[in-house]
């Protein structure tokens, strides 16, 4: 069969059916690509479709993180408590390293502390307190948990992670088991140097299924290729093996009446016999 495939003309195929496969996987992982995309923009618009809610009907002080409440966009009224801000290191953006801005924010009406990432900051030698001071501000932005506790020591005023249990310690009182990345403030609390944060993107979001399943019909041709070109060398194999089957003798030699030579020299014995 490796004969069969070496004629030029199936070797020829074959570099046609290497270059269609690669150009069909290509495909396929561009869709699938495609088909990503369009399921995190899916799930981003999902996001950004939810309704505003008042932290106090998402969750109450002290409860645990509600298992929806994963960059839910809420609002919180209250007014910022400066003197317990502080500074969160090991954070980035746009390529820039720096902290993140946190201030809690004492809610009216329960006078819970609900931890709010103001901004970003480069510099934490002039880091400005909220413009409002004690006065009422609205916060709008989105919901997340605390994050795992950081390891080694901070200087006076930074931490490295929102650990809530941390901060309940260090600020006292009743603490929110959740932060904020506010998108918005009314009246305006925060000015430069501080840098809005946006909130990350959420993860995951599945597959576009239209897009998912235009990879997998590439990737079905790039198959069929393969099967093609393989059927085409088993077929020039078994007509090459059928042209040597026909050249073969089929049958016994036929007899010409002449016999052999034993047969002769039998048939001369007998005739000299009978003449003596």
């Amino acid at each position: 069969m490796l004969r069969a495939a070496l004629t030029p003309r199936l070797m020829g195929l074959f570099v046609l059916m290497v270059v269609l496969v690669v150009a069909f996987v290509l495909l396929g992982i561009w869709q699938l690509d495609v088909a990503r995309s369009a399921g995190h923009a899916t799930a981003n618009h999902q996001m950004q479709d939810r309704p505003v809610t008042a932290i106090t009907s998402v969750m109450q002080p002290a409860e645990s993180f509600p298992s929806n409440g994963s960059l839910r966009p809420v609002r919180a009224t209250g007014h910022y408590d400066g003197a317990l801000q502080e500074l969160v290191a090991g954070r980035t953006l746009d390529g820039h390293n720096g902290f993140w801005v946190l201030t809690p924010l004492v809610v009216d009406g329960n006078g819970a502390r609900l931890p709010v990432v103001r901004g970003f900051v480069a510099d934490p030698t002039h880091v400005p307190a909220p413009l409002t001071g004690s006065r009422q501000v609205t916060v709008t932005g989105a919901l997340a948990p605390g994050e795992s506790p950081a390891t080694g020591s901070y200087p006076s005023g930074q931490i490295g992670a929102i650990n809530l249990a941390v901060l309940a310690n260090t600020w006292g009182g009743t603490v929110y088991n959740a932060f904020v990345f506010a998108t918005d403030e009314s009246p305006s609390a925060t000015a430069a140097p501080v840098a809005t944060f946006p909130p990350p993107q959420p993860g995951g979001g599945g597959f576009h299924l239209l897009n998912a399943g235009y990879a997998v019909q590439w990737w079905a041709f790039a198959c069929f290729a393969v099967y093609v070109w393989v059927r085409m060398v088993r077929d020039e194999y078994a007509a090459e093996e059928a042209g040597r089957a026909a050249e073969l003798p089929s049958g016994p030699v036929a007899d010409n009446g002449e016999g052999t030579d034993g047969e002769q020299t039998a048939a001369a014995s007998v005739e000299t016999k009978d003449r003596q």
